[in-house]
């Protein structure tokens, strides 16, 4: 039976080459559940769970990883969020109308942010345009201009397994050209149907069975939100009591929804006062005569 919800990470042995394979199922079942998409927008999501997983198996960081892809088509937002512990989320919002596959089809005009969001230290960020056929293809050229490093991806996913492989070359060794070459040209002959169906050790022995490559022991990947009571609270403090009451002239409570999991978190008024008197935001007017 397939190894299900893990990051596999390989390395050929004698090359300056590493890979990952990794495989979404109850975790990707969770995710999409909460959000409203259906054929070619739920898969889009689906592959940007499956590469934000094996981005933030290429570093060290304590934090999350945040995939962004915003546009002006048919898919306004999508974002995929992974934390060092590989604990995942991820949202799409998109019109009705949906017309072809490709990025420029689904996104318009576009682009794709990636962020370090560290615990310690200030985000990194990184902005490519979203072009190409696919989420992979947009990924495989932010890496190319912006870590210099070659890379590639394959990405897919369906109503129940998200999936995908990357192989990116050893910063030390980019001169290993013939080595590369040979091993991009094998793992191009993987198919759609191989890559959702065969685990980590399948892959590998049908891609590269005549290479040294040492594959280590699986990473767990879960669906986690990180919403939080406490969260949204400091979301409604930054609105500013004005705002919070001209809500609460209208209706009884303020109601939010997690747009990840969707939690559902409702504050009456004693609820609103007690959380604006936690910053010290009083009635009183600051404004000086």
């Amino acid at each position: 039976m397939i190894k299900q919800d893990c990051l596999r990470r390989f390395l050929f042995t004698e090359l300056g080459v590493r890979g990952e394979w990794v495989n979404l199922t109850n975790s990707w079942q969770t995710a999409k559940q909460h959000q409203v998409a259906d054929g070619i927008i739920q898969q889009q999501l689906g592959q940007a769970l499956a590469a934000v997983v094996m981005l933030a198996g290429t570093i060290k960081f304590n934090g999350s990883m945040i995939l962004q892809a915003q546009g002006d088509g048919a898919v306004r937002t999508l974002v995929a969020q992974a934390t060092h512990d590989l604990k995942i989320r991820g949202l799409v919002r998109a019109n009705d109308a949906v017309e072809g596959t490709t990025l420029p089809d689904l996104y318009g005009e576009g682009r794709l942010v990636l962020t370090i969001d560290q615990a310690q230290g200030d985000p990194y960020q990184g902005i490519v345009a979203l072009e190409g056929d696919n989420l992979a293809a947009a990924l495989e050229t932010y890496f190319s201009q912006s870590e210099q490093l070659k890379t590639r991806l394959w990405l897919f996913a369906n109503e129940t397994h998200a999936a995908g492989l990357l192989l990116q070359e050893l910063p030390a060794q980019q001169h290993f050209k013939a080595d590369w070459e040979r091993i991009e040209i094998l793992a191009d002959t993987i198919t759609e149907a191989e890559l959702l169906t065969l685990d980590a050790e399948q892959v590998l022995h049908r891609l590269f069975h005549e290479e040294q490559v040492r594959l280590f022991d699986p990473e767990a990947v879960v669906f986690q939100c990180a919403c939080s009571r406490s969260r949204i609270e400091r979301t409604l403090r930054a609105l500013g009591r004005e705002e919070l009451e001209s809500i609460l002239h209208e209706r009884e409570t303020i109601e939010v929804a997690c747009e990840f999991c969707g939690a559902e978190y409702v504050f009456d008024r004693i609820d609103t006062e007690t959380l604006l008197a936690k910053e010290g935001i009083s009635h009183e007017s600051q404004t000086k005569h």
